[in-house]
């Protein structure tokens, strides 16, 4: 195989090897991730539910599912994004409160994925405070 050169390559073509006007392979990609939607940075969707948005489809369809459970009066009532107070300033945002009908109150947070901060705060929360925090998954209801 024998090499050319690019003014021979150039007498072939017509034109310059080397398109000096051709847009640089990063600006294609800050037009294109502008003209799109950006992502989360574990995929999760967004959704809304009864007006209510949330941050997954997971913790969207649990809120339904704690609506079915409040119609069957399993569950008296449920609260949304609980903070829950630590020490230094931070807090942790537990997805759901839910209190049932037998008088027992659970902490819930959904995730698709548990992070090293979630799970520091967890067990900072779990030291702290005289309950446990229930990390429900998907299929796990």
């Amino acid at each position: 195989m024998t090499r050319i050169s690019e003014d021979q390559l150039q007498e072939v073509l017509g034109k310059p090897w080397r398109n000096q006007d051709a847009p640089k392979l990063s600006k294609c990609k800050q037009e294109k991730h502008i003209a799109t939607q950006p992502r989360h940075k574990f995929n999760a969707r967004q959704v809304e539910y009864d007006g209510i948005k949330f941050d997954s489809k997971l913790e969207g369809d649990f809120y339904l599912h704690l609506k079915l459970q409040q119609q069957a009066k399993q569950v008296l009532f449920f609260l949304r994004q609980v903070p829950i107070h630590l020490l230094g300033g931070t807090k942790l945002v537990v997805d759901f409160q839910v209190f049932y009908a037998d008088g027992t109150c659970r902490f819930i947070d959904t995730k698709g994925v548990e992070t090293s901060d979630f799970l520091i705060k967890k067990r900072e929360v779990e030291h702290h405070y005289p309950f446990e925090i229930e990390v429900i998954k998907r299929g796990d209801f």
